[in-house]
């Protein structure tokens, strides 16, 4: 057997399942899942104070290829240890989280398994318990347990549970309260919505929430759950996936389009014109619905966006930037800080499209963002508007590119810190304009006549590698600040510039 730990992936469990896909051998075997169910429930009976035999755990998956397999692992070790398993079928990992909320199940704990947008041989594990998902010291606990415990076999089967249709049936009462139309039960009439699942667990949000709501959903593509993913990578951020929904959008007329990713905690969206609402625009979208109910507030995003995104929340909606580390948890938890420390902070949210609400238990749901835009949409048709008005005045950025640079040092981490603190003293002497409170890396902007844009220097979170993000405001831009940089890295000859 592998060691577990290298399963671990920041705050989830991920590695290959399948097979099928050259030097790539299965990391992530039924047997090790046995283990980790069994792990689970004996740290959320610690955690919890409850013996094993009183824990009530949800199970759901995506529908990847392996979803099953898996599944039938995790329960079998699971209700070895002790614990009492629901099995809530084909949902998204948000719906997950809220089984240990709603009133209906109160679990004790759940699980998702799902690998998100990763090829079709991946699969792994997203933990939450009543606090939210798990942090990154609580899976090296579980992993950590893992590996002491012995296979075990149990009979015992998990009780069937509906949670997907409680959940929907919450989206949808959150869009009737939202628009209040005088049509009350049909709010979205007269709105036609497209809608691409990717292949993914997504087609719930068509069949459960827009139809019933008087949505016209024609167009809507790639609904039914197909771990091979056979159109396209269900990501936001795939270039292919989003012109596919640009495409269906514009093709069926639409008033907005949506995307998810596979388990659909993260979205992006697309305007009637076929702009895509994705990456800075889909933050300063939700920014500019939220602006009205929390003035002044503080939007916590990573580390990549741009200075046109800062300009845009700062000056036209009046709120604060607060520019974090890249990570869905890094920025989720970054925004519950300032909110604990009485710095209203509504919405921590990624260039990805993972966005998290104070007002949604600080849960990155797609599905959820998608209910406020949809709210937004509505409200905004009632006034003659489109749901693009509300950002209008973001500025377009030109180019925008991500690097990767490869570390060819023993030592990554350590020469990645000599390469960024030496990068930060060049730029400084040579005169740039160096962010001050950058937390992650080195970010550098330009308002020069000869160039103009941002770049942003850093390690990667788990990798040999230094990704760089730049944005250029005008063409050759990028090209000239990718000539500053070879010279501000001149003599680290273990990075591949």
């Amino acid at each position: 057997m592998i060691d577990l730990l290298k399963l671990q992936n920041g705050s989830d469990i991920r590695g290959v399942a399948a097979e099928g896909i050259a030097d790539e051998p299965v990391t992530l075997t039924p047997d090790a899942v046995n283990l980790i169910g069994q792990a689970f429930v004996k740290w959320l009976s610690a955690k919890s104070g409850k013996p094993a035999t009183e824990l009530k755990i949800g199970v759901g998956h995506d529908s990847r290829i392996t979803a099953d397999l898996m599944k039938n692992a995790f329960i079998t070790g699971a209700s070895a240890a002790g614990a009492t398993l629901y099995y809530c079928g084909l949902v998204s990992t948000p719906s997950m989280f809220m089984t240990v909320v709603f009133p209906e199940f109160k679990f004790d704990g759940s699980v998702m398994i799902t690998a998100s947008h990763l090829p079709f041989n991946r699969n792994g594990l997203k933990f939450f318990d009543p606090n939210g998902g798990l942090e990154k010291a609580d899976i090296k606990e579980i992993l950590t347990l893992a590996k002491t415990l012995e296979l075990a076999a149990c009979n015992k089967e998990a009780i069937a549970c509906d949670s997907l249709s409680v959940y929907t049936k919450s989206l949808c009462e959150k869009i009737k309260a939202g628009v209040n139309a005088e049509n009350y039960d049909k709010p979205l009439a007269g709105l036609r919505i497209v809608v691409d699942a990717g292949n993914g667990a997504g087609g719930f949000f068509v069949e459960q929430v827009l139809a019933p709501l008087g949505a016209d959903t024609t167009g809507s593509q790639f609904l039914e759950p197909d771990g091979m993913f056979p159109n396209h990578i269900p990501n936001p951020e795939d270039k292919v996936a989003m012109e596919a929904i640009k495409t269906a959008v514009v093709k069926n007329e639409a008033d907005l389009g949506i995307i998810f990713d596979t388990d659909v905690d993260r979205m992006a969206a697309v305007l009637p014109d076929g702009s895509a609402v994705n990456r800075d625009a889909i933050i300063a979208m939700m920014a500019a619905i939220l602006a009205k109910d929390y003035p002044g507030s503080t939007i916590v995003t990573d580390s990549v966006t741009s200075d046109r995104l800062t300009d845009f929340l700062e000056n036209e909606l009046k709120l604060k930037h607060h520019r974090f580390k890249r990570g869905y948890k890094n920025v989720i938890n970054e925004s519950i800080r300032l909110n604990n420390e009485g710095i209203t902070s509504p919405l921590a949210i990624e260039t990805s499209g993972h966005g998290a609400l104070s007002e949604n238990y600080f849960l990155d749901d797609g599905a959820y963002m998608a209910v406020k835009l949809l709210i937004a949409t509505a409200l905004a048709a009632k006034e003659g508007k489109k749901v693009g008005s509300f950002i209008e005045k973001l500025a377009k950025g030109f180019d925008e590119r991500e690097l990767r640079m490869k570390i060819f040092a023993e030592d990554f981490a350590s020469y990645g810190k000599e390469v960024l603190e030496a990068f930060e003293t060049r730029a400084k002497e040579a005169g740039y304009d160096v962010a001050p409170n950058s937390y992650e890396g080195v970010r550098l902007s330009f308002h020069g006549e000869d160039v103009q844009g941002w770049l942003l220097l850093r390690m990667s979170l788990h990798d040999p590698l230094m990704p760089m993000n730049l944005e250029g405001v005008r063409p050759g831009d990028c090209e000239k600040m990718l000539a500053i940089v070879k010279e501000l890295l001149a003599g680290f000859d273990k990075l591949d510039i």
